[in-house]
């Protein structure tokens, strides 16, 4: 901690009598204009950006009873952005920090949202550092948008695709190719993938859940073997209760690999032609969630059914290619948006448990101001799964994705108006799994006057409480935010 605040109070004290000097107003709105607070070094100049946030958090289930009541939280009510920016004749660097309380002191209360240096060689641009990359074409969560992996600890950001992105340490490099065209470079060296709550109301149940499922289903299978004495099966279940509550299933799960192994990189061509805008991309990877290895063969060959020969090992991130092309124009007044891509797996047969089945993925959307100046941003996304057919064959293996729908289509909308020139904003941003009849709404109210903003939002979550946004159906939530920008 004591190294980190050093630097931040060194860099404080070179900015702010500049800020100060440069000029007394602040700017209006995100702080990204040309009014952002800036001085001169010669022939480089700095600018800092920022928010402060006060921030209260409520779930509608802390309040069903007085006991709840009295437990409740309501967050922790602080928290901010710094950002800075370096520019000069051939080169720019950008240091963007999150701040946030951490009363306990188990991690610092400052992290690094991005921070990378970006040099210019004429056509073109070499970056290199923590970064957050957006490829396709989509608005929201776009099958193509595969680079940085996302935090779903906390889904009250959910609507915020940007804000929910983890910057990855990577190169980048971009050749802009006459007026129109541009060719990219992305190069990874080591690998993270989304980042998911272990406990708590975030936890999702694909991994709270792993144990009971798998126990209950070994239950079910022994109770109806025939070459199992009826006398013998009690203790059997026994045994099974036992090993299920002493396995620590956070031991299996790591958030990423630092090692060449799990390097990726890509290339993606963008260009236009006549009114479209085309791009095409290939990306080596490593998908962003899971599988877990579970054999059960070691276990039904011992003669007492032992589950510790139950062998569970630690999760890994499948490797994969991606190919893929989008496509954006506007076509009668609708801005339209379109994605497809294939994720090939080595599971191409579709039998092996460890690994995800290969995919193809789509998404289409648009957006347009309708009547009465509401803007309408709609999106749909969907994966399918190929050799679906083929899963859950082999009985001593527990598939990934077993007991799964062979699609996942997810529909996304957006519905914003904005009143007594841009200081009220209404937004209500819906998501709906159709296969899980899983839903989300959040609707939004703003008030923005110059640089200070207030805002009071929710979530109401429902559908089948084994989806991914039905099993939250309990987490029903209230914000409200006051926000200064600078």
């Amino acid at each position: 901690m004591k190294r980190l605040l050093f630097p931040l109070l060194a860099l404080g004290l070179v900015f702010i009598p500049g800020t100060v000097w440069a000029d007394d107003d602040f700017g209006f709105g995100d702080g990204t204009s040309a009014s952002s607070p800036a001085f001169s070094l010669g022939s480089v100049g700095v600018k800092i950006s920022g928010e402060v946030s006060a921030e209260l958090l409520a779930f509608t289930d802390d309040f069903e009873t007085a006991d709840k009541i009295k437990q409740g939280k309501l967050g922790d009510v602080f928290s901010g952005a710094l950002n800075f920016s370096v520019s000069g004749k051939a080169a720019a660097a950008v240091i963007n920090l999150n701040l946030a309380p951490v009363f306990d002191g188990s991690a610092s209360p400052v992290t690094i949202d991005e921070a990378y240096v970006r040099a210019y060689f004429g056509p073109v641009d070499i970056e290199g550092g923590v970064r957050k990359l957006t490829w396709g074409k989509a608005d929201s969560f776009g099958p193509l948008d595969v680079i940085n992996p996302l935090d779903y600890t906390d889904l009250t950001k959910i609507s915020d695709p940007m804000s929910v992105k983890i910057g990855r340490p990577l190169v980048h490099v971009s050749w802009g190719i006459g007026s129109f065209s541009k060719l990219e470079g992305v190069f990874v060296p080591w690998f993270q993938g989304h980042r998911f709550a272990t406990d708590g109301r975030w936890a999702p149940a694909q991994i709270t859940g792993l144990v009971p499922s798998l126990t209950a289903g070994l239950k079910s299978v022994l109770s109806q073997h025939p070459k199992i004495p009826a006398f013998f099966l009690p203790t059997i279940l026994d045994n099974l209760d036992t090993w299920q509550n002493s396995v620590d299933i956070e031991e299996y799960y790591r958030g990423g690999d630092t090692s060449l192994q799990y390097a990726q990189g890509g290339l993606r061509f963008t260009t236009t032609i006549g009114s479209s805008d085309l791009g095409g991309q290939y990306y080596y990877g490593r998908l962003p969630r899971p599988a877990i290895d579970v054999r059960l063969a070691e276990y039904f060959a011992d003669p007492l059914l032992d589950p510790n020969k139950i062998r569970i090992a630690p999760v890994d991130y499948n490797a994969y290619h991606q190919v893929g092309v989008d496509y954006a124009q506007v076509l009668f007044g609708f801005n339209v948006r379109a994605e497809v891509a294939a994720n090939i797996t080595e599971d191409l047969k579709g039998d092996k448990g460890d690994i995800y089945n290969p995919s193809l993925a789509w998404s289409l959307g648009f957006d347009r101001d309708v009547i009465a100046g509401i803007n309408v941003n709609l999106q749909v996304t969907e994966s399918i799964r190929l050799f679906h057919d083929q899963i859950g064959k082999d009985p001593l293996v527990i598939d990934s994705e077993e007991g799964k729908d062979t699609t996942f289509t997810r529909l996304t909308l957006q519905l914003s108006k904005k009143f007594f020139r841009d200081r009220l904003r209404l937004k209500a941003t819906g998501l709906w799994d159709i296969e899980e009849k899983g839903f989300l709404i959040m609707p939004a109210v703003a008030w923005i006057q110059s640089d200070v903003s207030v805002e009071l939002s929710g979530g109401i979550f429902g559908g089948d409480e084994d989806g991914e946004l039905g099993q939250y159906r309990d987490n029903h939530f209230i914000k409200a935010v006051l926000t200064y920008s600078f």
